[in-house]
């Protein structure tokens, strides 16, 4: 990872939200098959499917070794899961995370879904974690600092009694997945390099409905709570612009096919 911070031209930003749209129709289009009885390896394999037939390459296959297509984390895990044999069942929440290269630039994004029925406190977890995500978009603004978005994610989240995962952060894209700045969920309002324009960010909530301790499992990369409480997780990619945030994914087509599909409860927002 470069330790300077690249900012994007507008071309370069036009590129990164058609990679990071493809990334949004591609959750879209996960959301649309899953359903109790189908397995983590089956939902990874409909995901690169989708994302070569439009052009595009799973960037996270072969990131670092990474073995699988997407990241897959099914209730206590919380980011990095390994797609396999782990069968969806009534009750479970799933975590997918995908990134997507196409004409040089990445798309990065994650959404969690509730398959059946799912415990009402759990329930309220997914929905506090996707409100913090926006809590922070709203705090990306020119001459604010990275603290800023950090702070608001952890207040909105800690007030509402939940554990803050400190060991895994958002950060900038481009050209390469992970670019400076970190972005963590944690922090201190006017801490950290100031924001200006023209900087592409992923913001990505890990939120325990527990404690925030985490553990790698025996696959060397799967993320979990300590505790087996269960985790959601959310991301967008997004720009800095003059006014304010530009996102750059999307969660509205997302939406529309969770509604759509009766395996999915979306009664959490």
């Amino acid at each position: 990872m470069s330790e300077k911070i690249i900012y994007k031209t507008n071309e370069e930003i036009e590129l990164i939200k058609k990679s990071s749209l493809l990334v949004s129709d591609t959750l879209a289009h996960v959301a649309s098959i899953l359903k109790e009885g189908i397995t983590t390896a089956e939902i990874d394999n409909v995901i690169e499917d989708y994302i070569t037939s439009k052009g595009g390459y799973p960037v996270f296959k072969g990131y670092e070794g990474f073995p699988a297509s997407a990241c897959l984390s099914v209730n206590e895990e919380v980011v990095h899961g390994l797609p396999g044999k782990r069968v969806l069942k009534n009750g479970d929440i799933i975590s997918v995370d995908v990134g997507v290269l196409m004409n040089e630039f990445i798309g990065d994004s994650a959404y969690t879904f509730a398959i059946g029925d799912v415990d009402a406190e759990t329930l309220k977890l997914m929905k506090v974690t996707k409100e913090s995500l926006y809590k922070g978009i709203e705090a990306a603004k020119v001459n604010n600092r990275i603290g800023d978005i950090s702070f608001a994610v952890q207040e909105y989240c800690q007030s509402r009694g939940y554990g803050i995962v400190t060991e895994l952060v958002g950060h900038g894209l481009g050209r390469e997945l992970h670019e400076e700045p970190q972005v963590p969920n944690v922090g201190r309002k006017g801490s950290g390099k100031k924001i200006l324009e023209g900087l592409v960010i992923a913001i990505e909530p890990m939120i325990n409905r527990g404690k925030k301790d985490v553990k790698v499992l025996e696959d060397k990369w799967t993320y979990a709570t300590k505790d087996g409480l269960p985790s959601a997780h959310y991301e967008h990619t997004l720009v800095v612009r003059k006014n304010g945030a530009e996102i750059l994914s999307s969660f509205e087509r997302i939406e529309q096919a969770e509604k759509a599909n009766k395996n999915l409860n979306s009664s959490y927002y």
